[in-house]
């Protein structure tokens, strides 16, 4: 007999609706976008995460750089394109010399990135497409980074159009006019063929995933207090369905891939660690002993499930299989530790710890020895997450106020304030952040471009909404 969360999720969702909207297909890898980019330039029906994306005749765009090295693509892979200072003196003197050397010789601007070494905006400049469209797109691209500029200041013009169910897409270099891509795309609704269109901008001139159609998960109180459920939603907030109906406190989800959610509910009445498959509405309990079972993290491959369970007295780091077997304890103290968040190796697992009697962050191999601490720099921090290249560990700082930070993960390098917030979960493409942010006595998801430190609230549940988790 299915229980009532497994009824619920199947009650909200019809096969057709969940296939479009929640491809269930584990992570692609950076060799897999690539093929995957120059598949959709084949002329033949592809199906790009939540709609049927077709190649179209768009105006002058067959035979004009679709699927081809134009100059433009090389240029973007080094992150470089448009003009050097020689170029634009020469252009004043001898304006026709460089219209005429323009398609022979590469033009260039080399992006400086920042103190943190991220790449500034591309601008780009956006027209031909309805408001809400448009609207969508500018959101998009803003996390993925892009910036939207008057057409003189664009690097990038993006030209659509909506007609039909069909929405079309062009991108155009601004300096050298060379074609970057002409897509168009059928199925799903509006937003959904506008995400694919921004995550395959983002892909082509960024080379870093896109993110316009992923999914969150969050936990959903009706009020600040008490019971609260699962949900998991678009990145942008919209599409929300609720996972579970325990009509107890169920918080802490994570994803397992994309089909797949691990948290914790109290519908026992102590924390008990389940996971739940998406597609089957099937749910297990992973953890269920003694004390409390809660900090449910799963391993970027998929494969081993970091917890803190207190059967052994006080609550300690363990790590084992996805179904809770194979247990190792890799902690020891007699003090508090909370919050795992793994290494995008597998192989390291940063967590907090009291050990010396206020919170700080530290590491530790999933293979056991010593806990090696991590130099926050700043007081109280809790709730680390390690951004999926490698380089950034995001955390929240609870000294009064709520706020993230920012550190190399190495631990050479000062703390970086970013925003007021807590709860911070990087983005596949490791440059946006969903976080919490405290509004009104009440919780709301934001969105957060950690080099410009542009938030935008995502798409709202009624009551507090909180505790995000970014599939990754």
């Amino acid at each position: 007999m299915k229980n009532k969360t497994t009824q619920l999720f199947a009650k909200h969702q019809s096969p057709r609706v969940f296939d479009n909207r929640f491809p269930l297909t584990p992570a692609l890898s950076p060799g897999e976008r690539e093929s995957r980019i120059r598949f959709l330039d084949q002329p033949e029906p592809f199906h790009y995460g939540d709609g049927r994306e077709t190649i179209l005749p768009l105006p002058g765009g067959e035979g004009r750089g679709e699927g081809k090295e134009s100059a433009a693509t090389p240029m973007a892979r080094s992150f470089a394109i448009a003009l050097t200072f020689s170029t634009l003196l020469l252009a004043a003197v001898f304006p026709g010399a460089v219209a005429r050397g323009a398609a022979a010789d590469t033009i260039r601007i080399e992006r400086t990135p920042d103190s943190l070494g991220f790449l500034p905006p591309i601008k780009i400049s956006i027209s031909g497409l309805p408001i809400e469209a448009e609207s969508i797109l500018k959101f998009d691209l803003l996390f993925m980074g892009f910036t939207n500029v008057p057409p003189d200041q664009a690097e990038y013009l993006v030209n659509g159009s909506v007609s039909g169910g069909v929405t079309s897409g062009r991108v155009l270099n601004r300096i050298n006019k060379n074609e970057v891509l002409a897509k168009g795309f059928s199925g799903g609704n509006q937003r959904t063929q506008i995400h694919a269109l921004a995550d395959l901008i983002a892909e082509k001139l960024t080379l870093k995933p896109g993110i316009a159609q992923t999914k969150i998960t969050f936990k959903v109180q009706p009020h600040t207090q008490g019971i609260g459920e699962i949900y998991i939603a678009d990145y942008d907030g919209f599409n929300a369905q609720a996972v579970t109906q325990d009509n107890a406190i169920a918080a802490a989800p994570c994803w397992a891939g994309h089909s797949m959610l691990f948290y914790i509910s109290y519908k026992n009445g102590k924390p008990d660690i389940f996971s739940h498959n998406l597609a089957t509405g099937a749910r297990k309990p992973v953890a269920r002993f003694n004390g409390s079972n809660i900090s449910p993290s799963v391993s970027p491959d998929g494969k081993r499930l970091a917890m803190i369970l207190s059967k052994s007295g006080s609550p300690d780091l363990y790590v084992g299989d996805l179904d809770g077997g194979n247990l190792r304890q890799l902690t020891h103290t007699k003090e508090e530790e909370s919050s795992p968040c793994w290494a995008p190796d597998n192989r390291t697992i940063c967590f907090v710890s009291r050990k010396t009697g206020s919170t700080a962050l530290y590491k530790i191999s999933v293979e056991g020895g010593e806990m090696q601490r991590i130099a926050a720099g700043v007081a109280n921090p809790t709730e680390p997450d390690w951004s999926p290249d490698g380089r950034f560990i995001i955390f929240t700082s609870l000294g009064g106020d709520f706020n993230l930070f920012l550190i190399p993960a190495d631990g050479r390098g000062v703390a970086t304030a970013l925003v007021a917030g807590e709860d911070p979960s990087w983005a596949p493409n490791s440059r946006a952040v969903v976080f919490t942010r405290r509004a009104r006595n009440s919780r709301v998801l934001s969105l957060l471009d950690v080099p410009t430190k542009q938030v935008k609230d995502v798409g709202r549940i009624s009551g507090s909404n909180s505790q995000p988790s970014w599939a990754k």
